[in-house]
């Protein structure tokens, strides 16, 4: 098992400031480019980690460390920032979520004594039991899936434009 909760925080702490250098100031091409239908552009992303740090990750720790298995969780809706369209900058919203990503993290190392509380379950309402360390586990993949999936879409816009170059960029290459 590889996961410490110090190491995870390294991740979780960084990813505001990875996103704010990559994506602020950047044009509409590159913010509003996406992979086809039913996908989403950099900008829709970062709404979507928004969501996730005021609906998902917090919510749920807390709601393990005070009930337990004895009711799930509430679902988190994946797709709720797509309900209305954001009228924000990329500098509003990365501002945002380095906000409440901050508070957050504040929150997590009041709330979770590593010695006594990383196996504590509670009650996924779609998985079932699960453990505050796989939540926190996941709150850290979950980020680095979504840089990845910004850089990927990026990279695409440029797929026709590259040429032969093509078969020597990987990230053009993942199916």
């Amino acid at each position: 098992m590889n996961f410490d909760i110090k190491e995870a925080i390294e991740v979780l702490e960084r990813t505001p400031q990875t996103l704010e250098y990559f994506l602020s100031g950047l044009s509409k091409g590159w913010l509003e480019s996406n992979e086809g239908e039913y996908t989403w552009n950099p900008l829709e992303v970062v709404e979507h980690l928004i969501e996730g740090e005021k609906n998902n990750w917090m919510p749920r720790l807390e709601h393990i460390l005070q009930e337990g298995e004895s009711q799930p969780f509430p679902p988190f809706d994946r797709f709720s920032h797509l309900n209305g369209k954001s009228e924000r900058s990329i500098e509003q919203s990365l501002i945002e979520f380095k906000t409440l990503r901050t508070q957050n993290l504040i929150r997590l190392m009041e709330l979770v004594d590593p010695e006594k509380d990383l196996e504590k379950t509670g009650s996924h309402p779609a998985f079932g039991v699960v453990k505050v360390r796989e939540l926190i586990s996941t709150w850290v993949v979950h980020d680095l899936t979504h840089i990845a999936q910004i850089v990927r879409v990026m990279g695409n816009r440029y797929r026709i434009d590259v040429g032969p170059w093509i078969e020597y960029l990987g990230i053009l290459n993942k199916k």
